[in-house]
């Protein structure tokens, strides 16, 4: 049994979606296991995962269902203590899960973590403003202004969710949001100070992009 569950929703990012397991497959640590969940791609994606064989699990569902579905369904599937998400157009550096695990098996009581992030955009790196600096610890005042948790730098122990619930899968946006407010408004969520995860934005595809305009 793996230590990490790590899982990948993707809907018609057959390139971007490879570049996600990549990182992951580089990561340092290794007791893991990859789950990618296809939620109904029409394009290449299932052909340009078919190379990684056995070091992924392929999850296709028939039909576009959302990325709560999607993450609902990989952790279904999922055998992992820890449930770690990358956004498929997402990628992680080497270290991530590396510091992550060791702040954990360092700190027994906490039940989440997430890391610091680069932001990209239309392929500039750019600067977050003041009122996004991520806080650690009891966030949960803080998170009530606006979303301070990112799906691409968490890692959840699995039993928070038998205690919060599952991501809500009536909620086409905000879907992320919703869960970490459920979630730190009973437990800490800590940060590892680095820098570790690649987050791209300002695409067509990009869903936050999608509902704000």
């Amino acid at each position: 049994m793996p230590e990490v569950s790590v899982i990948i929703p993707t809907y018609n990012r057959s390139e971007r979606v490879v570049r996600a397991v990549r990182s992951v497959l580089d990561q340092s640590f290794k007791d893991l296991e990859i789950l990618v969940v296809d939620d109904g791609s029409t394009d290449e994606t299932e052909a340009s995962l078919v190379p990684y064989g056995s070091s992924i699990k392929y999850v296709r569902q028939p039909a576009n269902r959302g990325v709560s579905a999607a993450r609902n369904k990989g952790i279904g599937h999922s055998s992992g203590t820890w449930i770690a998400f990358l956004d498929s157009d997402d990628y992680w550096l080497k270290e991530k899960l590396h510091f992550q695990m060791e702040f954990l098996h360092q700190t027994p009581d906490a039940v989440a973590c997430q890391t610091q992030e680069v932001w990209i955009r239309r392929g500039r790196r750019v600067n977050p403003k003041k009122i996004h600096k991520k806080p650690s610890g009891e966030i949960f005042r803080d998170s009530l202004r606006l979303c301070l948790v990112s799906p691409s730098s968490v890692i959840l122990k699995r039993s928070i969710f038998d205690e919060t619930g599952l991501f809500d899968e009536t909620l086409e946006a905000a879907e992320d949001y919703d869960l970490w407010l459920r979630i730190s408004c009973k437990h800490p969520i800590h940060l590892i100070d680095r820098d570790l995860v690649v987050k791209e934005g300002g695409h067509e595809d990009q869903l936050s992009r999608k509902h704000t305009g």
